[in-house]
């Protein structure tokens, strides 16, 4: 019997740490009069069972290790019984160093989702044939999750993470849905993933990298410094901006982190945030309200 137990300790040792997401699920069909409502039940369960037991790397993750993050998905539209479209809004964090603080790295609203689900079908990905656009989206948004922690431990840290996103893209393109083609807008999986592979923007993840590690992991050991550094990379974004002034990726930054960027700067030890506040106000005029609160 000890055999078995110490068998079934293994397994479950093993299975604990497979996986890299910890991934919170919830679909949302108000919005739509279907009277199955079970379909969107059963579809919530197999995207958790999807984005958390699918082994993304071959990197052993530990429970303590899994990225927290959640998709939230709003049916707005049932073209038929088994057609469905909407919105999905991802958000990811990641606990800082040495701390109880968890940071949200990324705050990413996808307004144009379409996709086909038959109840208890396999969501199963092939990386070079398309299959389902829901699959396609799914696989996306994981490699995405996993690109953007990586990058916030290690300047481009993301680079094969979002390198294996836009195959997903490429690969989706067969199946003719909506945000995976240049032409679909400015703001979709397409210019979000465009955007984090081209060197024209390479500041915008340099900045990611050291607002995180070299600022927020440091601010227990000296938060002076610690603040210092979250301004500098803030204030280099101002480069991007002058050559990108409509860069989608400052956005999506500022979506992620405004909220944050004003607490850190809320109270003591103070620094000179001038500069800080000036730059803010001219590549994201937008939030000027919030950036008023930033202590001088």
């Amino acid at each position: 019997m000890s055999k078995y137990i110490a068998f079934f300790l293994f397994l479950s040792a093993f299975y604990s740490n497979a996986q890299e997401l910890n991934c919170v699920v919830y679909i949302n069909s108000d919005e739509i009069g279907i009277s199955n409502k079970q379909i969107f039940e059963t579809l919530q369960n197999d995207i958790f069972e999807y984005m958390n037991n699918t082994k993304w790397t071959s990197s052993v993750y530990k429970n303590h290790e899994k990225i927290n993050c959640s998709i939230t998905i709003n049916i707005l539209e049932a073209p038929s019984s088994n057609r469905f479209k909407g919105s999905l809004q991802l958000q990811v964090s990641r606990p800082v160093y040495n701390s109880t603080y968890t940071t949200s790295i990324l705050n990413f609203n996808d307004n144009d989702i379409s996709f086909t689900y038959e109840e208890y079908q396999p969501l199963i990905y092939n990386e070079n044939t398309f299959d389902s656009n829901l699959v396609s989206l799914l696989t996306f948004y994981a490699y995405t999750i996993l690109g953007y922690e990586a990058d916030t431990f290690g300047y481009k840290g993301g680079e094969n993470f979002f390198k294996l996103a836009e195959n997903v893209v490429n690969v989706a393109q067969q199946g003719g849905g909506v945000g995976w083609n240049k032409i679909d807008g400015n703001y979709t999986r397409y210019t979000l993933n465009e955007n984090l592979l081209s060197p024209v923007y390479d500041q915008y993840r340099r900045t990611v990298y050291e607002y995180h590690l070299l600022g927020l992991d440091r601010m227990v050991d000296n938060k002076r410094e610690a603040k210092e550094a979250i301004s500098k990379s803030i204030t280099a974004l101002q480069n991007l901006f002058n050559d990108r002034p409509n860069t989608f990726l400052i956005r999506v930054f500022m979506d992620t982190k405004s909220d944050e960027i004003v607490d850190v700067f809320a109270d003591g030890p103070s620094i000179d945030t001038s500069q800080l506040r000036d730059v803010l106000a001219k590549i994201y005029p937008s939030f000027n309200e919030k950036w008023k609160e930033i202590k001088i």
